[in-house]
């Protein structure tokens, strides 16, 4: 059993990362913005509640947070391990995660930071584009649409969500580096931190993960 958390700002790469680990070690990977994107489309209370800090690029609050990943974790795929993108993002909710994983008997075995620059994470977030009909998401420059506008899979419309806007991913930029980073002592005081380069190209940054996972199960055997 290996519990894995994911850090960095918006726009770091850790989705994609996550996908990537989650196929590599067949472990469900959850992501708070999944959870609060479903709870929306099934009009849900805690969706709804979530709705109005998402649209503003802020953080939603750790009660509503808290509240959609423990219901996540409790459920069986998650009984051999666990890889979280996106969560949690406030050391009030580490520490929720801590309690959460004492009462199961778990912990969290490593937090892999995906460090990137404000520049490079403006430039990542600025130009994604996603499809209203199935939800396939582009990028201007560095993945986009053969025809402008159109999705390559379904033909239906691109748009950007009230989340993709430049303002607001300046904005979320901004409440990550003043209420987030401090996740990073949190961990770090732990011990359980360990810093990744995120401006590398993909595979290499996941080799670079495979390799600090690999230390710490190993380390944990021995």
């Amino acid at each position: 059993m290996v519990d894995i958390v994911l850090l960095g700002a918006p726009g770091a790469g850790k989705g994609t990362q996550a996908e990537l680990l989650r196929d590599r070690l067949s472990l469900p990977s959850v992501s708070s913005g999944d959870l609060f994107r479903a709870a929306l489309s099934e009009r849900t209370p805690l969706g709804l509640r979530a709705k109005a800090y998402m649209d503003k690029g802020e953080l939603v609050p750790d009660e509503i947070t808290v509240s959609m990943v423990a219901e996540r974790i409790s459920q069986k795929d998650c009984a051999a391990g666990v890889i979280f993108d996106g969560f949690p993002r406030t050391a009030g909710q580490a520490e929720e995660l801590d309690n959460l994983f004492d009462q199961m008997q778990r912990r969290v075995d490593i937090v892999l930071y995906v460090m990137v620059s404000e520049g490079v994470l403006l430039r990542r977030l600025a130009g994604r584009w996603t499809c209203r009909e199935c939800g396939a998401i582009y990028h201007r420059e560095f993945s986009p649409e053969k025809v402008q506008g159109v999705c390559d899979a379904c033909g239906g419309e691109l748009y950007q969500r009230p989340d993709d806007t430049p303002e607001t991913q300046k904005r979320r930029i901004q409440v990550y580096l003043q209420q987030t980073a401090p996740l990073e002592a949190y961990y770090r005081g732990k011990g359980l931190l360990v810093e990744l380069d995120g401006e590398q190209e993909i595979d290499v940054v996941q080799g670079d993960i495979v390799k600090a996972i690999g230390a710490v199960t190993t380390g944990r055997a021995c």
